[in-house]
């Protein structure tokens, strides 16, 4: 984005920016390869105030996944993984994680992943997702021989399936290694739209989150990780 280092945008400026990156997020979700006239058409702005703001096509994406993942890391903060219980803190993240992935699928995915200030974004997350993963450790919920890391990547890619049915990319070293869309910090995870309703151990199939619950979708998720697929143990 072309801002002066430290000096804020005014108002007005503010909200074109708003509206053209929330209007990018609509189009590019659509048809990835939109050009900046349709975008800023979406916008209601005129192409010379998007190339205002942004040099070029792929500044604009790069601004957007910024966007998308300063949603996340303000999602995360919500259910607040430093200080409250650690598995309300789990849950509450998951939920809102979920709801910012079905909001901003283009800008969390693979598509727009080359962000170098989103990445570090997305590190904090996963770093701070392990933290939180180690606060539950430490309640005796989690073995405490487990790697704390491959737990952080099952949780990413259980949500990664319930957005999208398969692992999610994008947030940082997860997907694979890096996190996508959801990437938990109190536990939470990345990851798209879901795929419809129903399935197994916390993934739906086909659909989005918008027309599911996101507080059961994360309840299932966090019972999965912790708990996994067996049998629970009699009493």
């Amino acid at each position: 984005m072309n801002r002066t280092p430290g000096r804020p945008l005014r108002a007005d400026a503010e909200r074109s920016v708003r509206a053209i990156l929330a209007a990018a997020e609509r189009v590019l979700a659509e048809h990835p390869g939109a050009t900046m006239e349709q975008i800023a058409e979406a916008a209601g702005v005129t192409r010379t105030t998007v190339h205002r703001r942004f040099a070029n096509r792929q500044a604009l994406v790069d601004a957007l996944a910024t966007e998308a993942a300063a949603k996340l890391a303000e999602a995360i903060e919500d259910g607040h993984p430093e200080t409250a219980p650690p598995l309300v803190a789990l849950h509450r993240a998951t939920a809102n994680v979920l709801r910012v992935k079905a909001a901003w699928g283009f800008a969390l995915g693979p598509a727009a992943a080359g962000s170098e200030p989103a990445a570090r974004i997305h590190e904090e997350i996963a770093r701070r997702c392990v933290e939180l993963l180690g606060r539950i450790q430490e309640q005796g919920v989690i073995a405490p021989d487990a790697d704390l890391e491959w737990v952080r990547r099952v949780y990413y890619a259980l949500i990664g399936e319930v957005l999208h049915g398969e692992p999610a990319h994008g947030c940082g070293p997860a997907a694979a290694g890096t996190a996508t869309a959801g990437t938990t910090t109190a536990g939470t995870t990345t990851a798209g739209t879901t795929t419809a309703g129903t399935a197994t151990t916390g993934t739906a199939t086909a659909g989005t989150t918008a027309a599911l619950d996101p507080d059961a979708l994360a309840a299932r998720i966090v019972d999965t990780v912790l708990h996994g697929v067996g049998p629970r143990p009699a009493g």
